[in-house]
């Protein structure tokens, strides 16, 4: 035995101080990996908008009205099983709408509960004890665990037993909380781990509302979409990124998220608007000040940065304010307007000295807001640019390609990056912008990775100048990185999971970013099931375009099933009408074998584990 075991032996012998102690962990170890594999759960582009959202996560995309069918289609009426789950989604609401209509009562009680017992059994069954055991709520604990484990077969006394535990929580009126309680519990076990594919931040004014709620989320990863990024660079003093943040939500109408969310005034920037621009509308005069602050500082990346290779977004210097147009790409158009008061051609990219001024007070509000900063800080705690999850990639954007499908290469500091390796370096400056004393320049690349059309978070020329500024919309196209064309062939979609080390047949990409177009047939599989794109549709403004809602993707110990979901209308429409989210599932892929444990990431390293115990073992029987 080399000397590197011999030490290795030695700590694992201070947690296992006997042989029988180490035959007991094998033992426990052995059997968690022969459990069904827990339910992972895929969602993208939420976009703040909170109400749907919730309610996705409430109804666990739809698997909680499945499982509440599985029980009791032949004992509930498809009323009273949508009342159910209404219940398990908004336990405190539903059940305050109901007292206020007499519909509870001590037998109403009686029978919730024990739908909600059954309920939360069936899906305990797929946990250890111990793992249930952690997931119930403090102050129930001890009863909740009685209860999940009665048996059917078990003697009179012990039935008694239970029922009795139900009475005295309904006699000491205590049965709301231990619903809520139930609720609680049953939403935890349907969903194991969440994978969240990006854009949390973007039209939607609530995305604080969501980071609120996902900082409580049991288990989860972010993979960061380009909205998140934005605001992340935004926190971390990128002028240009602080400018995009404040336009997208003045032109979405979601002031509330900045000011009454994240406490950052835009006061200064209305007045000086109205003052400059002869604007009334103070949202407007705000609006028109800040897109013309954003093309001087965007410019003023671009010229520092020539590596990012984006000079056709240098577009102020080639405005005609007597002609009243601007020229792009030797093609001369229209202007909307021609009101830009701070614009000096002679220096088109420099900021006025109001315009420094009130960029310098957002800033600090950016990079000082404690609960922003909260908000941020779990973003990159749970958040990264990519992730390898027990064989799936999962990526929000695209691996920038070039026109023949080989990896587009990036210059960042000197050296050329492509594929995984360009990856790993923007997950590393991002980090690095987010420290004590960042370096501009990875404060800079938080711009690129934003809106480069080689950003990975990106993948296309965004074209915010001429969608703001340019009558004929034939200028609004913005061109996407060739990924976009070719994932839906197989050969690239493996050449891709390769360059991640995937080679399981079994192996997917998980991708975000895109809208699927459902309305006009569009199909959210690629490569024949090798690429999903699963973006959620959660924002409004795209619901008439896609026709749906959007998709999410479930994986659990069966295989993998996209569900396809219907816009959300309200939280009080789905509590006076028990309306949900119809959820169209569709099987995309069934495994040949029951997936357990022991197939999942968490099982290799637990097999790993059960490995060196036994190595343990060994040395024990041999001293």
């Amino acid at each position: 035995m080399n000397r590197e075991n011999v030490k290795y032996l030695k700590l694992l012998k201070q947690n296992y101080a006997s042989s029988q102690s180490v035959i007991r962990e094998i033992i426990n170890l052995s059997a968690i990996t022969n459990l069904p594999k827990g339910t992972e759960f895929f969602l993208s582009d939420i976009h703040g908008e909170y109400e749907a959202f919730l309610h996705i996560m409430n109804n666990c995309s739809g698997v909680i009205k499945e499982k509440v069918d599985l029980i009791f289609t032949d004992t509930l009426s498809e009323f009273d099983r949508q009342e159910l789950c209404t219940l398990i989604y908004y336990p405190r609401e539903k059940m305050t709408m109901l007292a206020e209509t007499g519909k509870i009562d001590a037998g109403w009680y009686s029978m919730t509960l024990n739908y909600l017992i059954m309920l939360a059994r069936l899906l305990s069954q797929k946990y250890t004890r111990s793992k249930v055991r952690k997931a119930l709520p403090e102050d129930y604990a001890y009863i909740i665990d009685e209860l999940l484990h009665a048996q059917k077969n078990e003697d009179t006394n012990k039935v008694s037993y239970h029922r009795h535990i139900l009475q005295t929580i309904i006699d000491l009126e205590d049965a709301d909380e231990f619903i809520i309680a139930l609720s609680a519990l049953i939403k935890r076990l349907a969903v194991d781990h969440l994978h969240l594919v990006g854009d949390v931040f973007d039209r939607g004014g609530q995305a604080d509302r969501i980071m609120d709620l996902l900082m409580k989320y049991h288990s989860m990863d972010i993979e960061w979409g380009n909205h998140d990024i934005l605001w992340m660079g935004a926190v971390c003093g990128n002028d240009a990124c602080i400018c995009n943040v404040i336009r997208n939500n003045l032109k979405y109408g979601n002031i509330e998220i900045l000011e009454n969310g994240y406490g950052i005034s835009l006061r200064p920037l209305i007045i000086f608007g109205m003052n400059k621009y002869g604007i009334s509308d103070g949202i407007q005069a705000a609006l028109a000040a800040i897109k013309v602050m954003l093309f001087k500082v965007e410019g003023q990346l671009i010229k520092k940065h020539p590596e990012y290779e984006m000079d056709s977004r240098l577009l102020l210097e080639h405005i005609n304010l007597d002609r009243g147009s601007v020229t792009i790409d030797g093609v001369e158009t229209a202007l909307k307007t021609t009101l830009f008061p701070t614009l000096d051609m002679n220096d088109p990219y420099k900021l006025t000295d109001e315009e420094e001024e009130i960029l310098l007070k957002l800033r600090r509000s950016f990079v000082s807001g404690q609960r922003l900063n909260k908000h941020i800080k779990f973003l990159y705690d749970k958040g990264s640019m990519y992730n390898v999850y027990n064989r799936n990639l999962i990526y929000h954007g695209c691996v920038p390609v070039d026109e023949k499908g080989t990896f587009d290469m990036l210059s960042i500091e000197g050296k050329y990056y492509h594929g995984k390796a360009l990856f790993d370096i923007c997950d590393k400056k991002a980090r690095a912008a987010y420290t004590d004393n960042p370096s501009m320049d990875d404060v800079d690349f938080m711009w690129f990775l934003w809106g480069g059309e080689k950003s990975p978070l990106c993948g296309r020329m965004v074209k915010t100048f001429e969608r703001d500024y340019v009558e004929d919309k034939s200028f609004w196209k913005e061109p996407s990185n060739p990924y976009y064309s070719r994932y839906y062939d197989e050969s690239f979609c493996s050449q891709i999971l390769h360059e991640f080390g995937l080679y399981d047949v079994h192996s997917h990409i998980i991708n975000g970013h895109t809208p699927v177009h459902a309305v006009d047939g569009e199909n959210p599989v690629r490569a024949n099931g090798r690429l999903f794109v699963i973006d959620g549709g959660f924002c409004r403004a795209m619901n008439k375009t896609t026709g749906i809602a959007g998709y999410t993707l479930i994986f659990n110990s069966h295989g993998l099933r996209l569900k396809a979901h219907t816009p959300f209308t309200s939280v009080e429409d789905a509590l006076i009408n028990n309306t949900d989210i119809r959820s169209e599932s569709e099987v995309i892929e069934k495994e040949t074998y029951r997936m357990f444990v022991k197939d999942t990431d968490i099982g290799k390293q637990i097999l790993e584990d059960i490995a060196d115990l036994k190595m343990l073992l060994e040395n024990y029987r041999t001293l």
